[in-house]
């Protein structure tokens, strides 16, 4: 608790500083842990050594890993700064992009599945849409230090985000869809084999969540893929992607494998066209691969 409120005292100076000291300092601090983490930058070349293999450089692996650490520290600092500033600030840095897909779906009264991954600025992402266009239901992971868990749902929750814990998380995305609401779904996180289908993301057989091609084709919702970018780390697009539509014949099983190979497909296309704002520093393959992240 001592060290909550410690992080909070430096919160309320950090918030008194000029905007751009305070992001300098976040980027800063991104920049130290690039140095100093030797556990993460391992990390990250083992994943960009399994999907690439022999075809990038040093060069490559040290452009990657430093803009790891800088958009984690960035999510951070827009995590804090949503507590502060009123979202008519915050949408002065947003733009959409492909908004008429989104606005076919919603005059159709249908429920929507955002499919959306770790990449760029997530966190800013995800409260942005849900404040200027659809409010969403997330699901988080339950964390080891509630205060930290409570604060970060504080500032999620001053966009109109719903969320629910994952451990329980079907019931709650149940409720919300029926209602004909929306949901935003991480499809790039580790996931269980028991929980998972095996498709092929980013030229590797692994293991993936399904759980978004279950709930689209239970409740004829929308699959929508969504991405944010920047080029300057100050002002952001929020990219809606062509409606993915999967299959819905007899065989169950297979419409739900095809429709989740089809957003695996999307991800992977994306992440391939621009690695950088990826979340290389998580160990996405280690269930399915561990021999990836041995010493």
């Amino acid at each position: 608790m001592i060290g909550f409120y410690s992080f909070l005292l430096l919160e309320k100076f950090l918030m008194l500083l000029p905007r751009k000291i305070r992001k300098a300092f976040f980027v800063g601090l991104g920049f130290f842990a690039y140095k100093v983490s030797k556990r993460y930058n391992k990390v990250i070349r083992q994943n960009l050594q399994f999907i690439y293999g022999d075809t990038i450089d040093e060069e490559f692996i040290q452009k990657i890993a430093k803009n790891a650490f800088k958009q984690l520290l960035l999510n951070f600092l827009y995590t804090m700064e949503i507590r502060y500033y009123s979202i008519e600030e915050l949408s002065k840095k947003i733009t959409f992009e492909n908004d008429d897909i989104l606005k076919k779906v919603q005059e159709q009264k249908r429920p929507i599945i955002f499919v959306t991954s770790h990449y760029g600025s997530w966190e800013l992402a995800g409260a942005m849409l849900s404040a200027l266009r659809e409010p969403i239901m997330i699901v988080y992971k339950k964390m080891k230090n509630k205060y930290f868990q409570e604060y970060l749902l504080s500032s999620r929750s001053k966009s109109r985000m719903k969320y629910v814990e994952r451990g329980g998380a079907t019931r709650g995305i149940l409720k919300q869809l029926r209602s004909g609401g929306a949901i935003a779904l991480l499809i790039d996180t580790n996931v269980n084999k028991r929980e998972a289908i095996t498709v092929d993301f980013l030229g590797k057989p692994t293991s993936q969540i399904k759980t978004t091609a279950y709930f689209a084709r239970k409740f004829n919702a929308a699959l929508i893929p969504a991405l944010i970018h920047t080029t300057d780390d100050e002002n952001y697009t929020i990219k809606f992607y062509d409606e993915i539509i999967p299959p819905k014949t007899d065989n169950e099983e297979e419409d739900i494998k095809v429709s989740t190979q089809m957003q695996t497909d999307w991800l992977s296309k994306e992440i391939l066209k621009a690695p950088e704002p990826w979340f290389w520093l998580h160990r996405r393959f280690k269930d399915d691969y561990p021999e990836v992240y041995q010493n």
